[in-house]
This record gives C-alpha cells, structure tokens and sequence, in this order.
C-alpha cells in the first residue's frame, strides 16, 4: 500500500520540485469553514499558496472574500473573479497607482487596502481623486505585532481625521495578531482575547460615526479559531491551505493535513553516515535554523548543512540509500518555499497530471 504522498510517476518531476496534493487542499478548505461555522467570517490570505486554481478551489467552496500581501497576489484574485479582495498592506509610490488601475481593470473585484496614518491617506485620496475612483480602505491596528499599524489609542483620531476625504471610504478596522502562536490553546486563547479587546474598543467607538456597518478583520492560522467564536468578525488564516511542520508541531489542535510538499534526490554518498540531496537554499525557505525540512519518507535524516544547491544530511546509514533516491520534504515554513518556485506539480491519485503557475510569486503580473 502506498504512502499518501509516494508518486507513482515521479520520474517525470525534476527535483528539487513543489508538488500540491488537491484533495489535501480541499480537506483543508472544508475544515477551516467547520471550525469558523459561518463561511462569511472567512477572508483567507492567499500569501501562501499564491496560485489561481487554489483560489479558485476557495471560490468553488462558497468563499467570496480574500486577503493578500502583493498587488501581484491582488492582480491573480481578480483574474479569477474573486468578489472582495483587502490588500493587507498600506500602498505607497507607484503601488497606489498600481492599485487604482487593477481597480479599473477588474470592476467584479471590490478592492479594499490598509491606511495607517494620515499623510499616506492623504496622498492614496490625492491620486483617487485624479483618477475619478472612492478607494475603500481599512486602519490597519497595531494590536502587537509591533509591524505596521497606528497604535489604538491614536486610531479614532485618524479615522476622524479621514472621514472628510471625500475620495477614500472607511469600511474597517484590521489588525493582525501574528505574533500569537502559543502552544498551549487556552494561553492563545488568552493573548487572542487581549488582542481583541484593543481592535474591538476602536471598532466599537468607529462604527457609530458611520451610516453603514464596517468590519473587523483579525486572526492568522493560529488565533482564528479563537476569533471564529466572536460576532462581527472576518478572519483571515493563509498556511492552512498548505500546512507546514513548523504549524503541524505547533498547533496540534489544528488537524490540517500537508498539501504541499518539496521533493528532493540523493545526488552524492558522502561517507558512511553522510549524504547529500539537491535540496539548497534557492528551494526551501531559509529564515529558519536548521533543520528548514523534514522527510516523511526518511523520518530521521538530520540536515546539518546547506548551501545555494545542497544540503547534507547526517543518516544512520547510507548504506540503506543510493544516488537518485527520492525524498518527500515538508518544509518547516511552506509560504516563502512556495514563492521559491515558479510551477508546483499537481499529484492525484498518486500520479502527477498536471501543472499549476505559482503565479502571483512574482511582484509583476501585468499591473
């Protein structure tokens, strides 16, 4: 019997290679709009997966809003239709330009982005003015990630203070919490309520100064489900999609499944208790310490060093290995590894089928 992730044609793939298992994929969709119990809490950052045919498996399922890092990611959901995209991100220099004219060029898409302090606002209206668009935005909350955002104590003065903009329209408050990832479920239930608690008391004092209702957006992969439980809310996972080690180990009251995986060959014997594998930096995200990767199918393989196109691997034997042998890696952090590569071969039913740009890795689509 096959593991789940053997591939049967796997001599078709060059390594080092990204391959996604789709129907992993939709396990992971379908679980995510179980544990938020209303599909209109989800907004799902597409950072992660960054292609067409997994944002339109999510559009597929019933979900109509979307958050993302890039113009680039914004361009590829507006390509597939995707209803309500928030560019998680304040634009500044040509990124408002670049903006306005996926704005133009895709009127099916309500785009939204971030604004976090007025002479930005200022300028985002300045060049929506010049081009005849009202941009919808969000004040984007720094609720202690300690990354972008205007401080809550100073957010109702901001909101008052663009309000007569007439070419920029409020519509939320955002604040991520990503820098909440405790182990323990009731310690991140704990630190997600505190985050709340800041964003809620703004969107509380903003809502009544406004003659439509706005929303609160909060929550990565780790603190959603808390934030699932709360009224009035979008949340927005993004690795859930993939599932990486670093999250599985992590968060075990999460039960994703891997949906993405590197694989890699033994390309030298190096001695008795050492090989190497083409597996280097330019192929699985790097930011972390070793080990960056785990193999399901050589569970005890250590990485003890890397480079641009190696890394090396100390093994109980290398006996039990030869050159061309194929490793099924899970990355410790899938979202950079994904935007490594410029394809990922799609594998049902232990065949590869077919391909999938990783589309939005680049800064440039058209716009």
């Amino acid at each position: 019997m096959h593991e789940w992730y053997k591939i049967d044609n796997i001599d078709q793939i060059d390594s080092p290679a990204l391959v996604v298992y789709p129907k992993n994929v939709a396990h992971n969709i379908e679980l995510t709009k179980q544990i938020a119990g209303d599909i209109d809490k989800l907004r799902p950052h597409v950072k992660t997966n960054k292609m067409a045919e997994v944002c339109t498996m999510m559009l597929q399922s019933g979900i109509k809003k979307f958050k993302c890092a890039t113009i680039a990611e914004a361009e590829m959901l507006g390509t597939v239709n995707a209803p309500d995209v928030l560019l998680a991100y304040q634009p500044v220099g040509p990124k408002v330009s670049r903006l306005l004219n996926l704005i133009k060029a895709y009127p099916n898409t309500r785009f939204s982005c971030l604004v976090d302090n007025m002479e930005n606002a200022t300028f985002i209206s300045e060049l929506c003015k010049r081009g005849n668009i009202v941009l919808n935005i969000f004040i984007d909350l720094n609720v202690g990630m300690n990354r972008t955002g205007i401080s809550p104590e100073k957010a109702l003065h901001l909101v008052k203070q663009i309000i007569p903009l007439e070419n920029i329209r409020i519509v939320g408050i955002h604040a991520y919490d990503g820098h909440i990832h405790d182990e323990n479920v009731e310690q991140r239930q704990k630190a997600s309520d505190i985050s709340f608690a800041l964003a809620n008391n703004i969107f509380q004092e903003t809502e009544p100064l406004f003659s439509y209702p706005l929303a609160l957006v909060m929550g990565g992969t780790p603190t959603f489900p808390m934030h699932a439980n709360r009224h009035n809310i979008e949340c927005s996972p993004g690795t859930f999609i993939f599932w990486d080690w670093g999250y599985k180990n992590m968060l075990a009251d999460l039960p994703y499944q891997y949906a993405a995986l590197v694989i890699s060959r033994v390309i030298s014997l190096i001695d008795k208790h050492h090989i190497c594998i083409d597996l280097g930096h330019k192929s699985v995200a790097a930011e972390n310490p070793l080990p960056r990767v785990h193999f399901l199918n050589a569970p005890d393989a250590k990485p003890i060093g890397q480079s641009e196109e190696h890394l090396v691997l100390e093994v109980a034997d290398s006996g039990l290995f030869k050159t061309g042998d194929v490793l099924y890696g899970v990355p410790v952090h899938i979202c950079p590894t994904v935007a490594l590569y410029e394809k990922a071969f799609i594998i049902k039913n232990h065949e590869m089928t077919t391909q999938w740009n990783v589309v939005a890795r680049n800064r440039y689509i058209q716009y």
